[in-house]
């Protein structure tokens, strides 16, 4: 099932909750229910069929109509949209930010760090997984998504912390996590203190991206960047 046809079945489910099928029976014809959303009543017989396969309404089929209720489980796709609904209307940052940059080859610096035992196991435990020994450098392409870029530094965000060794010591890093081009979980690293400015974005992940996604200097990357509202919510 495509997104789009899951967010027409939710559609559907949400109409027939106005028409008085949330939480008790109502009779609803096909024929009415068609003029309603502005369909076919053969498009308006088929959406009722799907849900009842999916368990989200129950029917039972009267001469006069169809007798329908939204069921347990529509109820709780119910509230899925509820919440979702609830997260963008009332957080004070949005769920996520989009950015786009070019690949470009680095300086190493986040793949020193991230070979750094204490920062490791840090990201290891905070990110759920064991990242890549090498990062995936982006130059933003516009002024829009250094804007947006800068506004992540106070989102929320999963925090790294910094240490000190006997010869230095190292920064708070923090960490956002990310899908590269729709295909690849990874995260967005943001050092404390670092060589690059805003305009550079340092992507790690738990395979290397640039042979993953065959990627070369030049190309364009497309990365969804969640803040950690968006993460907790989703856990």
């Amino acid at each position: 099932m495509t997104e789009k046809q899951r967010w027409q079945h939710v559609y559907m489910l949400l109409k027939l909750s106005e028409l008085g099928a949330y939480r008790r029976i109502t009779k609803v014809s096909t024929e009415f229910l068609a003029e309603k959303l502005g369909v076919s009543q053969q498009t308006a017989s088929r959406y009722i069929i799907v849900l009842e396969r999916k368990g989200w309404i129950e029917r039972n089929i009267t001469p006069e109509g169809s007798l329908l209720k939204v069921s347990e489980l529509g109820i709780r796709e119910l509230f899925k949209l509820y919440s979702n609904l609830k997260s963008v209307i009332e957080t004070t940052f949005p769920p996520t930010v989009t950015l786009e940059g070019t690949v470009f080859t680095g300086l190493g610096e986040g793949a020193y760090y991230i070979s750094k035992e204490k920062y490791l196991m840090q990201l290891i435990e905070k990110l759920g997984f064991e990242p890549y020994q090498g990062t995936l450098n982006l130059k933003l392409n516009s002024d829009y998504d250094i804007k947006t870029r800068m506004e992540l530094e106070v989102y929320p965000a999963i925090e790294i912390e910094g240490f000190k060794n006997t010869d230095r010591s190292f920064g708070l890093v923090k960490c956002y996590p990310v899908i590269i081009n729709n295909k690849v979980n990874g995260a967005l690293l943001i050092a404390t203190r670092s060589h690059y400015d805003v305009s550079v974005l340092e992507i790690i992940a738990p395979v290397s991206l640039r042979k993953q996604l065959k990627l070369k200097d030049g190309n364009k990357v497309k990365i969804e960047v969640f803040t950690s509202n968006s993460l907790d919510k989703n856990n």
